[in-house]
């Protein structure tokens, strides 16, 4: 079973309902009007709908702050495709592309924090390599506020032949890491573009690297040397977005 756990997860998990979820676990006593409406909705889905105690969610969300409310759904959450379902995807769009692509982020906030910026950011995909990486968990819901289930997004086997087919189809491959000479700032992001981004701590993997087409780097004031990726994905994806506007 696969669990998602909190109201702006669960609500837009019971909004984007692909047959797969049964039922609706609630916090007992609780009859206010934000939990009814849910439940309502629940209910119109044909979800069965079981009252818990407090203790009993706790175990069911697994850590995740589920504000009294968690969905559960058959088999596993996964990304709804590979490389030749990202392919087509993007030519049923019209062009310019904006797509992110994650090298290897293992972390689910991270990745919930990605899908959430993704979303508002207005990216056509959200690409990861299926090995070494988190998929769509049910933390990586939480964390996205519903944004894992609006992002198309896509495990990859082999991201390099990913990247070389992206360039192929006319898109432009940009890297993130520190030591890029160009900066967020110079990029250039108005036509379709692919930001790539590495792993915490480790960042790019050499043979990504050298499959992008330029190398940039957020330019940094302070003393840190860099940024958790979730919020330097962030910075990145709202620059392209003006420049795009």
């Amino acid at each position: 079973m696969n669990r998602v756990a909190g109201f702006h997860a669960v609500n837009s998990r019971l909004k984007k309902d692909d047959g797969t979820l049964r039922r609706l676990y609630v916090l007992e006593g609780r009859r206010d009007s934000r939990l009814r409406s849910l439940a309502e909705l629940a209910q119109r889905l044909g979800l069965e709908l079981i009252e818990k105690p407090r203790s009993e969610l706790d175990k069911l969300a697994e850590g995740v702050a589920h504000q009294g409310v968690v969905v559960e759904s058959e088999g596993e959450a996964k990304a709804i495709g590979g490389e030749t379902n990202l392919i087509e995807l993007l030519e049923s769009r019209p062009k310019p592309w904006l797509i992110l692509v994650l090298d290897s982020i293992t972390d689910p906030h991270n990745l919930g924090a990605c899908l959430r910026s993704a979303d508002a950011a207005g990216v056509d995909a959200v690409v990861s390599t299926s090995d070494n990486s988190v998929g769509i968990t049910h933390v990586v819901r939480k964390v996205a506020s519903g944004a894992a289930e609006t992002v198309s997004f896509f495990q990859v086997s082999n991201l390099q032949r990913t990247l070389k087919k992206l360039q192929d189809a006319g898109v432009w491959v940009h890297g993130a890491a520190g030591e890029g000479e160009a900066t967020v700032y110079d990029t250039d992001w108005t036509g379709s573009v692919a930001v790539v981004m590495g792993a915490e701590g480790k960042g790019l993997r050499r043979l990504t690297r050298e499959n992008c087409d330029t190398i940039f780097r957020i330019p940094m004031a302070g003393t840190v040397s860099s940024l958790n990726v979730s919020v330097a994905t962030g910075i990145i994806l709202f620059e392209a977005q003006r420049q795009r506007q």
